[in-house]
């Protein structure tokens, strides 16, 4: 299928309609935004999965691959897809398993030097106060009336408990919650996961990161962000836990009836939906939502607890010390937006699964404090490779649905990882990098390994090539937990 793809611009290439030779056959073209380079690492599989988006009932303009696409489960990681509101789907199997996995980069004033002499300490700190791992459990116990009130006010809830400051929710998307989400669409059993996990970090590639703001790209837009070279920076990678997980999971299994009932045909079961106007798809929108609403609580609630660690090794408030919230970004979520369509305004359901909004100057979505530079756009590289801020643009909201990429992507699945890598020679030999690695076990090291990813440099040249996001900031880690 690869071999099919066209170039049609600068990191531009599309797969055209009848690419696909069996049923169901392609309703619109597929894209993928990247350079050669993005082009040849990309698997098949993936750019399959991508065309396979496009035979669905009610699809606009294309699906579109990011330069950090792989193979995932039904939609690639690194897609986005957008429908129609009255013709189109909503799809569980589009938006993921991590309901919300996203980023939030944190600010501080503390310069490098400051910083260097703790960091073992810091990370050491950071480890033991944030609940990591597979599995695990806060110290914070949220009541069933307390997870209501999460489900639907999500980072607020956490504000109003004493997590953080009013400011924060200023800077997060959606300003931390989605509106409408429904608590009754969600599972006792969800509900169950979701009680004991606030305010942890989880395993896979989730992570809280200790960054030194490296290279600044663009000063006028550096300096509305409130970013300095050679300051600190935390950067924090996670979801909705359990929580998500196990709507996901029983959503699946609603839809998959679903498409039986409304006569849908799947080139794959992965992709299971309803249409956008039926109970089972405005259910399943709903309980997405508290799933959410559920992340931006557990990254608020980890963020204060980021705020005492440095109080507790600097010795300063966390006031003093500058660590406001830059931006907080969603992955694998399903949005419902205005975006103009050959000329025309229409509402549609977006769909981005590994890959993050991105939109402009002017736009009123984008807090006051950033919008005549647009939305902060929080690029996450591997363990060990930098990580980068860009900001939306209007050719994004033009082309791209008002979406870029959300990280490097693998290359490399986490089993062949665990194979390749030993965890304890990684973290031995980033250490002498001067970059400190703790995590639950070798084996999550092993998986997470930078040679398990691609060349988040090639990835953000991608982007910043096609006008998608720019360029602001670039930052590289100085210490690192995995879960």
């Amino acid at each position: 299928m690869k071999e099919k793809l066209k170039k049609i611009g600068k990191n531009r290439w599309e797969l055209p309609m009848g690419s696909r030779k069996t049923e169901p056959k392609m309703r619109v073209p597929a894209r993928l935004i990247g350079t050669k380079k993005i082009v040849d690492w990309a698997e098949d599989t993936a750019i399959e999965q991508l065309t396979n988006v496009t035979t669905l009932p009610g699809i606009v303009r294309y699906a579109v691959g990011m330069p950090d696409i792989h193979w995932g489960y039904g939609l690639p990681m690194g897609a986005v897809s957008a429908f129609d509101e009255e013709e189109g789907i909503i799809s569980a199997g589009m938006t993921g398993f991590d309901i919300n996995c996203g980023i939030r980069l944190i600010k501080t004033n503390l310069p490098y030097t400051e910083a260097a002499p703790k960091m073992r300490e810091l990370i050491n700190g950071l480890f033991r106060n944030v609940p990591s791992g597979v599995g695990s459990k806060s110290k914070l116990r949220l009541t069933p009336g307390q997870l209501e009130d999460v489900m639907t006010r999500g980072a607020g809830w956490a504000v109003e408990s004493g997590f953080g400051g009013k400011d924060d929710l200023e800077h997060l998307e959606e300003g931390g919650a989605m509106a409408g989400a429904d608590p009754s669409k969600v599972s006792n059993d969800a509900k169950r996961r979701g009680m004991p996990q606030a305010g942890t970090l989880g395993g896979g590639n989730h992570f809280l990161e200790v960054q030194r703001i490296d290279s600044l790209f663009d000063q006028k837009t550096a300096d509305a962000y409130g970013l300095r070279e050679g300051e600190i920076a935390v950067m924090l990678h996670c979801g909705s836990r359990g929580f998500g997980h196990q709507i996901a999971t029983d959503y699946l299994r609603i839809l998959d009836k679903a498409v039986k009932k409304y006569g849908i045909n799947l080139p794959d079961r992965q992709l299971v939906c309803a249409p956008a106007t039926s109970t089972e798809g405005q259910d399943y929108f709903a309980a997405m939502k508290a799933g959410v609403n559920y992340a931006f609580a557990n990254r608020q609630v980890m963020t204060h607890k980021i705020r005492e660690t440095f109080e507790s090794v600097f010795k300063k408030s966390w006031q003093d010390m500058g660590m406001e919230i830059l931006y907080d970004v969603c992955h694998n979520i399903c949005k419902y937006e205005k975006h103009t369509v050959d000329g025309e305004a229409r509402n549609l359901y977006v769909h981005r699964k590994g890959a993050t909004r991105a939109f402009p100057p002017g736009h009123r979505d984008v807090p006051k404090a950033y919008r005549a530079v647009g939305q902060p756009v929080l690029i996450a590289g591997s363990m060990g490779t930098a990580s980068y801020v860009l900001a939306g643009t209007e050719q994004a909201m033009i082309e791209t649905f008002g979406s870029t990429c959300h990280g490097a992507g693998r290359c490399m699945s986490r089993k062949k990882a665990i194979k390749s890598y030993l965890g304890d020679e990684i973290k031995q030999a980033l250490e002498r990098e001067g970059k400190f690695v703790i995590a639950t076990s070798p084996k999550v090291i092993a998986e997470e390994a930078p040679g398990a990813y691609k060349d988040v440099d090639e990835v953000i040249e991608s982007v910043h090539g096609a006008g998608i996001s720019l360029k602001v900031a670039r930052m590289i880690p100085l210490a690192v937990a995995k879960g």
